[in-house]
């Protein structure tokens, strides 16, 4: 009776032993959340080459809110002979409240701000001079809904001229049958009235997560004179379009990518989830400009509509987006994801493309596509392991107008890097020598502004200044921008000063003479330590996908957690991004067995070296890294004190037929077959091996306290994976503590739901890897 008068009180679930470090736990995290993020940046040029003007976005989490605030804030750039740079920041930013897109023009004198409702209300345009409000454009849901700014269908463009803004928006809603006291209601019937209801009507297919109360992207043009709003024209609904820019003079002005919704079984009409997704085939195709009356029209069967009106300009590839013209208008680039349509693998390493635009402007006839970088199969040691980018800049280019800056990722790191779109040559621009990761985000002419972080160090702006070459190398050299950000807390600031972190090889043991040699090279592990490492707690931490990265840039999380004293062991085994297309390849068909060994390589790697104390390792992860959690303590029950798993993928069989990505189960459970298997009533034979290669089929083993985070809205991993195996565990005796997020979906990114996530796994983690 005691224990329960102890809690009586406390919310449900809390443990009255752990409320002192719950509350302190609580207090530091929040100081982690103060620490602002940097988003995009826009740089314009002056008339004064040694002047520019700079904007960078700022996201900050709003806790009370629980929403992520975002902030603009403005800087002259003064570049002198000796190649130093001097930032004058404003001194106060200005919030973006209710603002769900920025985007300047391209010589920065207008500026653009969307602001999408939330409601039946009309989408707004506001059009911004250097003083004032030149014009508000208000957009009925009639004609168009929200829109898109997820950037993957997001494409918002300005012409050359600054006139026209092409987009991507929901469609307007499609017409309900409608009824009354009298029945259904005939197209033409009497004017509505309180009386009258509407229907459903048929249900269609949509993106999964994220785009699951989304209408159909759709392309549109405005006028920002006269506020008109035009649809383009010739795009089916089976085609949902996104990533539009502006082509050079051309009766085919816009250029933009479009996904085709026959993604079922044998290419039958059937939309999957897109999100993290880049195994959704692809194309480009380019479209008259709607307000331009004197373009070729195409002469079009009356029957069809407009639908010969667009032309698709990558016939031969299975994909291709992120589309960018070189400045003279002769190269039109992008990236396309080939390997991972071809393969069905999620993600897989890109190569990237070109067409020589015709210079007459005349869009007809095939487009042959030229290779501008391969996919690399297996990389030198220490060289470049192929393109991994999943975003480009607006402007891309230096001023030679054929080199191109890009952020990709190298192993367990990311890089910014030039490629020259004519030899095809690719250079590494970032520091060589650095493990710390850097993402480009803006040019200023021919220098870079910069942002660099790592697992123990917060996000940090440089400059680049291209450095005279001596030979054919390419050197840059980077000055540090001064921070107009506060600093963190000088609690937080000691704290990350007690860790540092490096990336280390791990041998592959005993390969199969099967592999091929891309996958026998040593995969990545990055390991945060204390001062004293062996005699704290370790956190094994295991990326989702499985086909993405841990990168070693700062993440406010992992930092929340080796800040209290735990050294971390980030294991990005071999399917991850970065170290080649072989070993990528080498994980689907191999789930469940090979990632389980690269994580227990790592983790044995690092305790024969001494580095880290056996007896206390806790082990994280989601999605995909949930799934290698509860395998891991079912496969080695005896390794792990602790564990806790988000959204995790726990029993195949349960998943394949609720996920808005089966197919994933079946690429992943038998390879490059699996694509060709793909069904959506799979056989009861599949359905065992589902559960076979499943945590499920080890949970019998498991003896670790386990802490369960689920989204209750997640499509990608439905929370019955998780409770199911939650519930098991308790059946079986075992500690589980679960807390389900009723409004999240798979990522549990609302920043309430963040923060809770992550005090609760330091607190679990505390309770058990304490002596």
């Amino acid at each position: 009776m005691a224990s329960d008068h102890a809690s009586e009180g406390l919310p449900s679930g809390m443990d009255p032993s752990m409320l002192d470090e719950y509350a302190s736990q609580s207090k530091l995290l929040q100081e982690f959340f103060k620490i602002p993020s940097i988003g995009k940046a826009w740089i314009f040029n002056s008339k004064n080459e040694n002047t520019s003007r700079a904007m960078v976005s700022i996201g900050q989490s709003d806790l009370l809110a629980n929403k992520k605030r975002n902030f603009l804030l403005s800087s002259h750039i003064s570049k002198s002979a000796s190649k130093s740079v001097s930032f004058q920041w404003s001194p106060f930013p200005i919030e973006m409240s209710g603002v769900s897109a920025v985007v300047p023009s391209p010589s920065g004198e207008k500026l653009l701000l969307v602001r999408n409702s939330e409601d039946d209300s009309p989408t707004k345009l506001e059009i911004w001079g250097p003083c004032q409000l030149e014009n508000e454009i208000h957009i009925a849901q009639s004609i168009h809904g929200s829109l898109y700014t997820d950037g993957w269908f997001e494409g918002i463009s300005w012409n050359q001229e600054e006139t026209l803004i092409a987009y991507v928006a929901e469609e307007p809603p499609q017409p309900k049958p409608e009824f009354n006291d009298s029945g259904y209601r005939k197209e033409g019937s009497s004017q509505k009235d309180c009386k009258s209801w509407k229907g459903q009507g048929d249900w269609e297919d949509d993106w999964g997560e994220t785009y699951s109360k989304k209408r159909i992207p759709a392309l549109f043009v405005a006028n920002i004179s006269s506020g008109e709003v035009r649809v383009v024209k010739g795009i089916t609904r089976s085609l949902s379009v996104g990533q539009v820019i502006w082509a050079p003079s051309s009766s085919y002005s816009l250029v933009f990518v479009a996904w085709s919704d026959d993604n079922g079984f044998q290419e039958t009409p059937r939309k999957l989830g897109i999100k993290h997704c880049f195994n959704r085939p692809c194309a480009l195709y380019a479209a008259p400009d709607p307000f331009k009356e004197d373009a070729d029209k195409p002469s079009t069967d009356s029957n069809k509509g407009d639908t010969t009106a667009i032309v698709k300009l990558t016939e031969e590839l299975s994909s291709a987006f992120l589309p960018r013209f070189s400045p003279d208008g002769k190269y039109l680039v992008f990236i396309s994801a080939k390997c991972a349509v071809d393969s069905g693998a999620h993600n897989a390493t890109n190569s990237v493309h070109k067409i020589d635009w015709p210079a007459d402007g005349k869009v007809e006839g095939s487009f042959s596509v030229d290779d501008v970088v391969p996919i690399i199969a297996s990389p030198q040691l220490g060289c470049f392991p192929g393109i991994y980018c999943s975003g480009l800049l607006r402007f891309p280019w230096l001023s030679d107008g054929r080199t191109m800056i890009l952020s990709s990722v190298w192993g367990s790191k990311e890089a910014v890097l030039s490629v020259n779109v004519v030899s095809g040559e690719v250079s590494r621009v970032s520091p060589q020598d650095s493990d710390y990761s850097w993402n480009v985000l803006a040019l200023d002419n021919n220098n870079i502004l910069a942002v660099s972080s790592s697992l123990v160090t917060p996000p940090q702006m440089y400059y680049g200044f291209e450095a005279s070459q001596s030979d054919k190398s390419c050197h840059w050299d980077w000055q540090e921008i001064p921070s107009p950000f506060p600093k963190p807390s000088d609690k937080v600031s000691s704290l990350l000063a007690n860790h540092k972190f490096s990336v280390l090889k791990i041998p592959i043991c005993n390969a199969s003479d099967k592999l091929p040699d891309g996958a026998k090279l040593p995969f990545e592990a990055m390991f945060v330590s204390c001062k004293d490492s062996a005699s704290n707690p370790t956190i094994v931490v295991l990326h989702g996908g499985p086909h993405t990265v841990y990168p070693s840039s700062y993440s406010k999380s992992l930092a929340f957690l080796h800040a209290q004293g735990y050294n971390l062991l980030v294991v990005n085994y071999r399917g991850s991004l970065g170290f080649g297309e072989e070993a990528l390849q080498s994980l689907p068909g191999n789930i469940g067995s090979q990632d389980v060994n690269d994580v227990l390589t790592a983790l044995e790697f690092v305790i024969k070296k001494g580095l880290i104390d056996a007896s206390r390792v806790a082990v994280v992860g989601g999605s995909h890294g949930g799934f290698l959690t509860t395998h891991l303590i079912g496969q080695a029950p005896e390794t792990f004190v602790a564990a806790a798993a988000r959204n995790p993928v726990c029993n195949l069989s349960l998943m394949v037929g609720t996920t808005d990505i089966p197919e994933w189960c079946f690429l992943e459970i038998y390879g490059k077959e699996g694509k060709n298997c793909f069904t959506e009533s799979p056989s009861a034979d599949i359905l065992t091996q589902f559960y076979q290669k499943s945590p499920i089929a080890h949970i019998s083993k498991v003896k670790t306290p386990t802490l369960f985070l689920l989204g209750a809205k997640d499509l990608r991993v439905p929370v019955s994976n998780g409770l199911q195996y939650a519930r098991t565990l308790k059946e079986r005796g075992v500690e589980t503590k679960t807390i389900v997020f009723p409004e999240d979906m798979h990522g549990l990114d609302k920043p309430r739901s963040d923060y809770e996530s992550f005090l609760n796994i330091g607190v679990w983690f505390k309770k058990y890897t304490s002596k």
